[in-house]
């Protein structure tokens, strides 16, 4: 039970790790626990604090394991329960924390709660899913779409409803309205929970709840962003998302989520939020110490990347936030990996791959690094017969889906599948990263890898650069300072993200260079310089 209070997640740098993609421990094209418990000294090397598993529960896999059908066991593809408890022992006994991925908003249609509730009105858990009388001439209740694109209901013969899915089909969203559907998936997290795990990244967090009403949603007017960040291609898109996700009452689940987790000691929680208007909401699910500990925030993992965008996305989660915390990323299992979405024109990858880092875990926040992105992987080009995702094969091909970023992490480099499996893997290796492999970077003393794992060391003598406060925010065409403080430290941080010299002025103060971080820069006279893709770093 709970002793004190714990915040080492605060700063913290969390490696995400794509079960499927890591490591094949048993040779069947599929990564698995075992594998990657093998490859934890690897992680606990390069410097970070935690692991987050994305989901290896049962499941039919048509989502790839974010359509659960038993919360309470690991799917046979990844192993087995003894398989991750073992993973968290060693895990720990490598100082690595270890979250794992809740998947709560939906399940699989082949969860046993479904198959029940989907078989007429008035069984026990006929309401533990969000069912819906047609309109009079027999179309869906509401206008409400899929983020998968077209209609947000699904028919079902046998009780004469529609039932919602935000997602797949085959991913029918439970009803947060029921208490009963409340006190077991709360009893779900307690079991991970006993098991040893130390937080949660909480899938589509604001998709819990839904309007009671089942009101429409009113469509864009002109001059609206698109919703979501979403493809515009997808008629998703289209839609304010007023009342099919982010109710109220979804702040009362998530008190009572954080009061079981406050039974434990060093527990957290990352939501992934993904709505209209975030910052409110990020601001909102982390306030009072009574909710998330943490939101992730989506505003890098776009194609947007000017230095004035940069400052204005920090200026706009500084002054919104308030009390609470931010979690930031540059690339995930979802998005189009940012050395090919942020740096494909750039002249030296390597080296501009290098100084996002130094920016990334500089923000006032925590930081999720995505597996590959440390190798500077690009995004794998997935030819249409090989596509597995289910997003991208709708909207190919002027949106290609995920797989992109979820192809096998390269290990060794002149091994077939580049070391990640003997068996012809679930998604193709990319020849590119086969040259970018673990193996071929450790032999290299300049690489992105050498880079992350010295760098990564370094930024944990700075209490300040881990979780001090944010100021003086100031931006040019090249690149971007501000200054992080606490009540000992007071540091500058500039980054030269373009292929040219910058220089950028200081704050007042008697300001002098850092070392040991692996970037060069030169201050004098109220400025700093700094060669292309370099970062400074300097305390007064």
């Amino acid at each position: 039970m709970k002793q004190q209070e714990s915040t080492w997640w605060r700063g913290a740098v969390i490696y995400q790790i794509y079960p499927r993609s890591f490591y094949d421990a048993n040779q069947d094209g599929i990564g698995d626990l075992p594998g990657i418990t093998q490859q934890l000294p690897y992680v606990a090397a390069l410097g970070v604090d935690a692991i987050w598993l994305s989901p290896f529960f049962k499941s039919p896999m048509k989502d790839f394991g974010y359509d659960v059908s038993d919360y309470r066991d690991v799917d046979p593809l990844f192993g087995t329960l003894d398989d991750f408890k073992r993973l968290v022992q060693v895990a720990h006994d490598l100082g690595l924390k270890v979250m794992i991925d809740q998947v709560l908003s939906h399940t699989s249609d082949e969860h046993a709660w479904f198959q029940e509730s989907r078989v007429s009105r008035d069984n026990p858990k006929s309401d533990w899913y969000v069912w819906a009388d047609p309109k009079p001439d027999g179309t869906p209740p509401n206008n409400w779409l899929s983020i998968f694109g077209g209609c947000a209901w699904q028919w079902e013969s046998r009780r004469q409803q529609y039932y919602l899915h935000n997602f797949l089909v085959s991913q029918p969203d439970l009803n947060f309205h029921n208490p009963e559907v409340v006190e077991h998936l709360l009893d779900t997290v307690k079991f991970w929970l006993d098991l040893g795990v130390d937080g949660f990244r909480l899938d589509t967090v604001n998709f819990y709840m839904h309007d009671r009403q089942l009101r429409d949603n009113p469509g864009l007017s002109a001059g609206d962003s698109k919703s979501l960040g979403v493809p515009g291609t997808n008629p998703y898109s289209m839609q304010k998302h007023q009342y099919d996700i982010s109710q109220p009452e979804n702040l009362g689940f998530l008190k009572k989520l954080r009061a079981l987790l406050d039974q434990y000691d060093d527990i957290t929680t990352v939501g992934e939020i993904g709505d209209d208007n975030p910052l409110a909401l990020m601001a909102e699910y982390t306030a009072d110490n009574d909710k998330l500990h943490m939101a992730y925030t989506f505003d890098l993992l776009n194609v947007h990347r000017k230095p004035d965008y940069l400052a204005s996305v920090i200026e706009k989660i500084e002054g919104a936030i308030n009390d609470g915390w931010a979690c930031w990323a540059l690339s995930n299992h979802d998005v189009v990996r940012c050395i090919t979405r942020w740096g494909a024109e750039e002249a030296d990858q390597v080296a501009y791959g290098k100084v996002l880092l130094a920016l990334l875990t500089s923000l006032r926040g925590s930081v999720c690094l995505y597996q590959g992105e440390e190798l500077g992987l690009p995004e794998a080009d997935i030819p249409f017969e090989k596509i597995q995702d289910p997003y991208g094969i709708p909207f190919w091909p002027e949106y290609k889906g995920r797989d992109g970023c979820r192809t096998p992490m390269p290990w060794v480099g002149d091994q077939g599948n580049a070391g990640f499996s003997s068996a012809e893997p679930w998604l193709p290796v990319d020849p590119r990263h086969s040259a970018l492999a673990v193996d071929k970077q450790e032999q290299q003393s300049d690489s992105m890898l050498a880079h992350y794992r010295t760098y990564l060391r370094w930024r944990k003598q700075f209490a300040a650069l881990v979780d001090g406060e944010l100021s003086d925010v100031q931006s040019n065409a090249q690149g971007l300072r501000f200054v992080r403080y606490n009540d000992e430290q007071r540091l500058l941080v500039a980054f030269n993200l373009s292929d040219s010299d910058m220089t950028i002025s200081l704050p007042e103060g008697n300001w002098q260079a850092l070392e040991g971080h692996g970037f060069a820069s030169r201050l004098e006279n109220g400025s700093v310089t700094l060669p292309p893709y370099q970062a400074a770093f300097a305390t007064t």
